[in-house]
């Protein structure tokens, strides 16, 4: 009786998910063979929820070309790379193989405003696109917040066009005169007023360590990661 009983379950939220459009079971983090950070300078910290999992920075990867490859959820960055006041950090993002490592679309973009990096205190906020042509805006601070929700669609963003194509992202995060922008492929995507980001459980402040975040399971090459200072 118990088995059938799981089995009814399992069922139903199947049939659930294919309703609703999203027939996709959640995938585990996995382990990146030779994983670790090759880049000297660069750090990282794996996202909380991953973490508490027991999952290790280790287990994500990091080369010399700014190639990732996750394992567990992660940001990386350099202490080197610091952005005050107004500026704009923007990077491009190839997916070589959409979906390559995952059995549905997951995130990869810019990080600015951290702090604390790398402790259970720290703050940042990353803008991402997905290969699907959606964007997620997002911070932990610690505690994860949303700003768009579990993400959105918008027409800038670039679709692969199908797993295993190439999918290629330029996103730019501009913090101009107590505005938030994200823009992906030369559109603005969201804006948000920098006293919705900053506060209490939110950023400490727009200004920080500026970097790139990855989700878990997930292979891209960032090229041209630079901050552009404004008056």
């Amino acid at each position: 009786m118990r088995r059938i009983y799981q089995t009814s379950l399992a069922a139903a939220a199947i049939l659930l998910s294919a309703q609703s459009g999203s027939l996709v079971a959640q995938d585990a983090s996995r382990v990146v063979e030779g994983g670790g950070i090759k880049v000297a300078g660069w750090h990282g910290t794996v996202d909380p929820k991953e973490a508490k999992a027991g999952a290790k920075l280790d287990a994500s990867k990091l080369t010399m070309d700014l190639r990732v490859t996750t394992g567990p959820a992660v940001t990386y960055w350099s202490t080197a790379n610091q952005a005050t006041g107004n500026y704009t950090v923007k990077a491009t993002f190839t997916e070589d193989k959409y979906m390559a490592l995952n059995n549905h679309p997951h995130p990869y973009g810019i990080v600015i405003g951290g702090n604390d990096m790398g402790t259970e205190n720290e703050s940042y906020l990353y803008c991402a696109a997905y290969g699907n042509g959606n964007f997620i805006v997002r911070g932990f601070g610690p505690a994860a917040f949303q700003l768009n929700g579990r993400g959105a669609a918008a027409p800038s963003v670039n679709k692969a066009a199908g797993k295993g194509a190439s999918v290629t992202q330029e996103i730019a995060v501009s913090v101009m005169d107590g505005k938030v922008t994200c823009a992906i492929n030369g559109a603005v995507v969201g804006e948000y007023d920098k006293a919705t980001v900053v506060g209490e459980g939110k950023l400490k402040s727009t200004d920080g360590i500026y970097g790139i975040r990855f989700a878990h399971n997930t292979e891209a090459t960032v090229s041209g990661l630079t901050m552009t200072k404004s008056k």
